[in-house]
């Protein structure tokens, strides 16, 4: 189709192509409007300039096809694929069919995989990625070109892509910039429809340029529609009237092509010899291609190289719509008897050419559903097969297994659609039960009402008793989790514990310490913290065991051991392209390391863990990293970075009632306001975390930011009201080790007991603050400005400069400005301090640096950082003059490892 009134926009191609990669562009419009007009030129272009064009495109009869799109835009560089390393090929091949595993594949890995791919490929000469009808790309390609769209700024990869209006596909969210299409200009219609159809006769005319409102497929197809433009005619939407032109084309056709068709529009691939052997089990005859031959002539399909390809979208479906419900099922029926060799495409067409329930092949689904590579193909299965099933409680069951599935995958919208069609059916109790854990899984259960982790306790008892312990355990590992999020009570903390001791589950098993230390953390803080001592020597092999022990020794303030743990659980979640799982652990890693005051090391893992979370769909996790993003702003002293972070945070914690994030985030509003000066506001935002009628009251956090807290109030001059908070806190001592709450307390005492405090500062210096550096810098900077308040000012300065160097190391800003202002105070000047070479640094560029400083290769750190290698080296060349180097084996020397950083 001839290109006019697009001028802008293939101007904007042509920086596309000429830019040679690093972005993407995402052709929105209606059908017929011109999108794959301007990818068609886009990529002569391309090619023409000396591009590597890769293609592939979204078939509505492919939806289901799992990969189906990512095979054919990888097809070509499948002699390539020997070349990845071993795990990203395990899971490229798995994905594509081309490996015996029947293991799912991660689909990060997978996009791993197909970014290092196109990258490899793209060093050679640059790559276009063209991905045309992404609204009907199966899922499980969708995702995957999302992400490598997320991250091919630094790649000589460019992405085009073209979308029907209103879509959900995953590539609408991954920055790639969207070009509307709109109608045509009355001048450009005009000009176009001269040369379709220059002889058309002025009345003709002017109905097909009102009917065509300005869409070029309806300007060049609707003047072969005469008959149907008369001023009689029913006023039908544009892209009904197109697929009724196209579908009368169609029925002047002979009836065995009308029959290939129809066959070819419902497979769900393009293969010619498909489409005539089930056309030849349709008609009970043996045909040939010269059955396509009057199609080809119409110019509703084109036929080639073994494939059968229709010249629009909309031809396909103007075939299905036409045909009828019979025709379509005697289609389905034959291809599924030429599909014998395909099982998993096989059983679709059953199950389309299938009237009625039928148990047969709603089982058969269900075992489509086990194999498939993908959830979102599993989902689909399990949603058809529901509706297949000939009882209601099979069918129940079956959607409520896909909802399930569904909210492993981060699809909320899908979960409600499948809960909502189930709740239609008369639902058993433990139907019901599961309805509303299912409904409450994206938030952890923070929208719901927390009677309702009662009742989920008591479903996992009753699913436990039914023979079905690690359902049971799932559901109660939910129940426990909700107790963190929100703050149920008393009553139901004890009933869930009470559930926890009756699944016999031994003391020392990980899930059930992270189960304690969650529903009763300072109940079974000091049966918690014995196990988790012991097993802090043999992590590293088990992935699930150290996060879930990294969750446990966080909840009972063990921040040291939490890092510990976390750190040991990240390069399993991380090999295994298992992005959610790794998301969390790198929040309790980074929350973690911000509370121990390892700044460097806490910011990376921050920033990685926000990008993560926003990938995976973790709106929650998300709030949690940006809040501990605002804190480590606050203590480096960026207070309008700090205060805007937390903003951001509250937003999402306030709508869900997450109270760890609001924890958080008055945490950093009292940090702040302390380094402001503003000790009155300091104070107030502190004691709001100790007041259970505050939204950001929280059982366990609350016991965590004593320091802060005592700090403030002293200066204040609220002591009393800081003291009245400690004294009810006694009793939580008393009954727990944790250590992040007697830290806090030593401190609180001696800041608190006023002139009394000497031996109380000796007290708490003496504790073990091994690993806890930043406690250790409070402390003696406490000291050090009490003792000059004494007088005892030669006494002062041994603890304010101990107190400087050590927030000079953490980076403290703010802090170690208080310690020499206070060292001047007491006669001894302070050299300036020079920023650390880590601060010149993003979060994102001290990631690549450290991990560079390690002796990694480029290759091993996109493999870690899930980025490609080029886009490393890339990030190296930026880093070098930021430090002043001029090689990547001065790092070393400039950098801490991670591994040191950890410890």
């Amino acid at each position: 189709m001839l290109l006019f009134g697009r001028d802008t926009e293939l101007k904007d191609l042509a920086a596309l192509v000429a830019g040679n990669g690093g972005s993407g562009i995402l052709i929105e419009g209606e059908p017929g409007i011109g999108k794959s007009t301007l990818v068609e030129q886009t990529a002569a272009d391309a090619t023409a300039a000396g591009l590597r064009v890769l293609r592939t495109a979204g078939v509505e009869a492919e939806s289901n096809l799992v990969f189906a799109g990512l095979h054919r835009l990888l097809y070509p560089l499948r002699r390539e694929f020997d070349a990845l390393p071993s795990r990203q090929f395990e899971a490229l091949a798995t994905a594509l069919g081309m490996s015996d595993s029947t293991d799912e594949p991660s689909i990060h890995l997978v996009g791993l995989a197909a970014l290092t791919l196109l990258a490899d490929a793209a060093a050679d000469r640059a790559v276009l990625i063209v991905a045309e009808d992404v609204h009907w790309l199966d899922m499980a390609s969708a995702e995957v070109l999302a992400f490598v769209a997320r991250r091919i700024d630094s790649e000589p990869v460019a992405v085009l892509a073209t979308s029907r209006d209103s879509t959900t596909s995953p590539l609408h969210d991954t920055g790639l910039t969207v070009m509307r299409l709109g109608p045509l200009l009355d001048d450009d219609a005009n000009a176009l429809l001269d040369t379709i159809a220059p002889n058309l006769p002025a009345p003709l005319r002017h109905r097909v340029l009102t009917e065509a409102h300005g869409n070029p497929l309806a300007l060049a197809e609707l003047p072969m529609a005469a008959a149907d433009l008369t001023e009689t005619a029913p006023a039908l939407p544009l892209t009904e009237r197109l697929e009724r032109a196209f579908s009368a084309r169609g029925s002047a056709l002979p009836g065995p092509t009308r029959s290939a068709l129809l066959v070819a529009a419902l497979n769900d691939g393009d293969s010619a010899a498909e489409t005539l052997t089930a056309t030849g089990i349709l008609l009970d005859t043996r045909v040939t291609s010269e059955v396509l031959e009057p199609a080809v002539a119409a110019r509703l399909i084109g036929a080639g190289s073994g494939t059968v390809t229709f010249r629009h979208p909309l031809v396909r479906s103007a075939l299905v719509a036409a045909a009828t419900a019979e025709e379509r099922r005697g289609a389905h029926q034959a291809l599924a008897e030429t599909l014998g060799e395909f099982p998993d495409r096989q059983v679709w067409h059953r199950a389309a050419g299938t009237s009625g329930a039928d148990e047969n092949v709603a089982a058969a689904l269900e075992d489509a559903a086990e194999r498939s590579r993908h959830r979102g193909g599993a989902i689909a299965a399990l949603e058809r097969a529901a509706a297949l099933s000939t009882t209601p409680v099979r069918r129940a069951d079956r959607l409520l297994r896909a909802a399930e599935l569904a909210v492993d995958s981060g699809h909320r919208e899908t979960v409600e659609r499948l809960v909502d069609t189930a709740r239609m059916l008369p639902l058993t109790a433990g139907q019901e039960a599961t309805a509303k854990w299912v409904l409450s899984g994206f938030e952890d259960g923070m929208r719901d009402n927390p009677a309702h982790i009662g009742e989920l306790a008591a479903l996992a008892a009753s699913v436990a008793t039914d023979g079905f312990p690690d359902a049971g355990l799932r559901i109660l590992w939910a129940a426990a989790s909700r107790c963190f999020w929100s703050e149920p009570g008393p009553d139901i903390r004890r009933a869930v514990l009470s559930v926890a001791d009756t699944f016999g589950i031994p003391d020392g098993d990980p899930a059930k310490l992270a189960i304690d230390s969650i529903v009763a953390p300072f109940e079974r803080g000091e049966q918690v913290l014995g196990h988790l001592r012991v097993l802090a020597t043999s992590t590293g092999r088990d992935t699930d065991v150290d996060h879930f022990l990294s969750s446990a020794a966080y909840q009972v303030g063990a921040f040291d051991l939490a890092a510990h743990f976390s750190a040991a659980a990240t390069p399993g979640f991380r090999a295994a392209g298992q992005l959610g799982l790794l998301t969390r652990a790198l929040a309790i890693q980074a929350w973690s390391l911000a509370r121990l005051g390892d700044l460097t090391a806490a910011a990376p893992i921050a920033a990685e863990a926000a990008a993560f979370a926003l990938e995976t769909g973790q709106p929650f996790m998300h709030a949690t990293v940006i809040a501990v993003q605002a804190e480590i702003a606050s203590l480096r002293g960026d207070y309008a970075h700090a205060t805007a972070l937390t903003a951001e945070a509250e937003r999402t914690g306030l709508a869900a009632g997450a109270r760890p994030v609001l924890a958080t985030v008055q945490l950093t509003r009292g940090l702040t306001a302390l380094g402001e000066g503003r000790f009155d506001d300091a104070f107030t935002d502190l004691a709001r975390i100790h007041d259970p009628r505050d939204p950001s009251y929280s059982l366990t956090l609350r016991a965590c930011f004593l320091t802060e807290l005592a700090e403030a109030a002293v200066r204040a001059g609220q002591t009393d009201a800081a003291m009245e908070l400690v004294r009810g806190l006694e009793p939580v001592a008393a009954s727990t080790p944790s250590p992040a709450l007697h830290i806090g307390m030593r401190y609180a005492r001696a800041v608190l007991a006023g002139d009394l405090a000497s031996e109380l500062f000796a007290v708490a210096l003496a504790a073990d603050l091994t690993g806890w550096p930043a406690e250790r810098g409070r402390l003696h900077l406490a000291y050090g400005e009490w003792l000059r308040r004494q007088r005892r000012v030669v006494e002062s300065r041994t603890h304010l400069r101990t107190a400087r160097e050590i927030f000079d190391a953490l980076g403290f800003t703010a802090w170690s400005e208080r310690a020499r202002l206070e060292l001047r105070s007491a006669g001894e000047s302070s050299p300036n301090r020079d920023p650390d070479a880590r601060e010149r640094l993003t979060p994102h560029e001290l990631s690549i640096a450290q991990l560079a400083a390690q002796g990694l290769t480029n290759r091993e750190i996109g493999q870690r950082l899930y980025l490609s290698h080029r886009t490393v080296s890339t990030h190296l060349h930026r880093i070098f003059p930021k430090l002043g180097i001029s090689s990547r084996g001065d790092l070393a020397a400039l950098l801490p490892t991670l591994e040191e950083t950890a410890s």
